[in-house]
């Protein structure tokens, strides 16, 4: 084995919003990746439109830096729990993580679920403490905050030796603590904190070349490359993305690569590449060390090994946690059907979900009794949202249900998966937030002191119990609540969790509503669409006050006469209807509804359409 002296390979891991992609921006900029006059937006690593509206990354991105005579491939993986698959397979392609860490909220769920990941894999840690300039930053006491964490999640010596950093990556600076127990102290002194052009990004370029490890490699054994994510081109077509972990290759070099259940499939490396900032710069050679992207192969899939078409054997394939989330994807068959999607049949659909499956290994579809329906399994609600909304700027039309926890039997025990919630809210809402997750399953197991009139409190809920609870809990805490959750483990199957109260208001006849019909509806509930919307029979257009459905005329019109009434003239004034988002409606809709989803609209409606043929509400429906 021997050592590359002139390669490091490293992740970057934290907590959604803790700054990451700014951080690789600040990385990129003073590593001399751009020119001086080049234009480049912020988070320039999010390239996917969805990351950019969400502001969170979605999908695991790899980028290079040239340090001196020192190459560091640098890897930017999401921070959100639902994401986790993109984290977990893009850890076999590093040394060292990078751990970020926000100055005042201090280590969240996600920050425990990457660094297990990464400990367990044995990977050499370095902490950065970031957003030292807020007003309520307290790094002092978060650095002892990650320090419990690693022994929490059973460090060894080692990994307990981690460097401390203390960072802007907003403003492109860092300093370098003295050791893990002794912040630099003057360092971060506020008037220090004022801006300041010395101050650069130095003392991370210096720890990374110092700290993560040199890869130990093999040039002389057999081709060995592990495929870790999938793109496309274009111009040439499927690209895989991985480590080499032995040997070399070289363009237009025979390969094959090796399936599920070693089924082999040959092909020819037609163009090979390596990351340099945002670009892939061609090469003619790549050795064992090197992140790589290679084109020539076009059924390979996350967790193939490629090796030379005569000799090598096959890696361990990569391995993630199971989806804990499904939904039932099904084909549009209601009155609007075909009137604005482009892709509306079964096959379409099934192509497209296999095309997602082959390029996220954490994502699941299984295909069910009746042709038209698809079970999608995921990690949580925004992973299966971002595959809907994808697919509906793509043209896609169809029908989603009601996301369902994935149940399963172990020695003949039926479980379900547990989840650890983090809420951030202020102390007057502990009790009405304990009392509602109560009722959903769950148990306070810890709560930290109140500061500044918060707390942060910990708590254990059944996933069952997450569906529809955001927007409760933001209207528990008046909007100021922060929460986040973390796949914890399985559990034995709790029984029946409290669900929506409140029934549904639902259109009566089809066509386009007047706003004398939904002024006397308002009375009712919250209504969901306003006036001259067209609607069908069956379709939801609010939520009814009370707990049972009620089937409206919401198309009548006023009755015109030619006798002049007291009162005849007046305005019927409209308030404004609850918009509902695609991840409201998720967390709304309830098991015998469905949501519509076009290119051009997303809709609520009742699986059974005529309202004499649904079953009364709380009974079981059929799927």
């Amino acid at each position: 084995m021997q050592a590359r002296e002139n390669l490091r390979n490293v992740a970057i891991v934290a907590h959604v919003d803790h700054g990451k992609t700014t951080l690789v921006d600040a990385m990129l900029k003073q590593a001399g990746s751009f020119r001086e006059n080049q234009d480049v937006a912020e988070r320039v690593m999010d390239s996917m439109d969805q990351e950019r509206e969400r502001g969170i990354t979605i999908a695991a991105k790899n980028t290079g830096i040239q340090l001196g005579d020192v190459h560091v491939n640098v890897v930017d993986t999401p921070g959100h729990a639902d994401f986790g698959g993109e984290v977990e397979r893009t850890l076999h392609m590093v040394e060292s993580v990078m751990l970020l860490v926000d100055a005042a909220e201090g280590p969240l769920p996600q920050t425990r679920f990457v660094l297990s990941k990464a400990l367990s894999l044995g990977l050499k840690p370095i902490v950065v403490i970031n957003k030292c300039d807020r007003g309520d930053a307290r790094p002092e006491e978060v650095l002892n905050m990650v320090y419990e964490l690693f022994m929490d999640l059973g460090a060894d010596d080692e990994q307990l030796e981690f460097p401390v950093l203390y960072a802007v990556a907003r403003d492109g600076w860092a300093v370098r603590g003295e050791s893990m127990a002794e912040p630099p102290g003057e360092a971060l002194h506020p008037k220090v904190l004022e801006s300041d052009e010395s101050r650069s990004l130095k003392p991370l370029f210096d720890t990374l070349i110092e700290n993560v490890p040199m890869p130990q490699v093999d040039f002389d054994a057999p081709l060995q490359m592990q495929v870790n994510a999938i793109g496309y081109d274009e111009y040439v077509g499927r690209l895989a993305i991985g480590r080499i972990i032995a040997g070399r290759m070289t363009k237009n070099q025979e390969v094959r690569a090796w399936g599920v259940d070693d089924k082999i499939t040959k092909g020819k490396v037609t163009s090979l590449k390596t990351f340099q900032a945002l670009s892939r710069v061609e090469i003619d050679e790549a050795s064992a060390g090197d992140l790589v992207c290679v084109s020539g192969l076009e059924a390979v899939a996350p967790g193939d090994t490629i090796t030379p078409v005569d000799s090598g054997e096959a890696l361990p394939r990569l391995k993630v946690d199971e989806p804990t989330l499904s939904m039932v994807f099904s084909v549009n068959k209601g009155p609007f059907a075909g009137l604005e999607g482009k892709y509306v049949t079964s096959r379409n659909i099934r192509d497209r979900l296999e095309k997602e499956v082959r390029g996220n290994v954490a994502l699941k579809v299984e295909e069910m009794e009746t042709p038209d329906q698809f079970r999608v399994s995921g990690r949580g609600e925004l992973s299966l949202a971002v595959l809907i909304e994808s697919m509906r700027r793509e043209g896609f039309e169809f029908c989603v249900s009601r996301p369902e926890v994935v149940i399963k039997e172990v020695e003949g025990q039926k479980v379900e998966p547990q989840e650890r919630l983090v809420v951030d809210i202020p102390d007057t809402s502990v009790g009405s937030i304990t009392e509602t997750i109560g009722k959903r399953g769950g148990q306070m197991v810890d709560m930290g002191e109140v500061v500044n009139g918060r707390a942060r409190v910990e708590y254990l809920l059944p996933t069952r119990g997450l569906i529809g609870f955001r927007s409760l809990f933001l209207t528990l805490t008046r909007g100021e609540g922060l929460m986040s959750t973390l796949f914890d483990k399985w559990i034995p199957y709790l029984g029946q969790v409290e669900a929506r109260s409140n029934g549904a208001i639902i259109a009566l006849d089809k066509g386009r509503t007047t706003a004398y019909a939904l002024f006397a509806l308002q009375p009712r509930g919250v209504l969901f669409i306003g006036e001259g919307v067209e609607v069908y029979q069956g379709m939801i257009i609010g939520e009814h006050a009370k707990n049972n459905d009620l089937d409206v005329n919401c198309v009548k019109a006023k009755q015109l006469t030619n006798f002049r009434a007291a009162g005849k003239d007046d305005a019927n004034v409209l308030s404004p209807p609850r918009n509902l988002s695609l991840e409201d409606c998720m967390e709304w809709i309830d098991m015998d509804e469905l949501i519509e989803v076009t290119p051009d609209s997303i809709r609520l409606r009742k699986r059974v359409l005529v309202p004499n043929q649904r079953p009364k509400k709380g009974k079981k429906v059929k799927e």
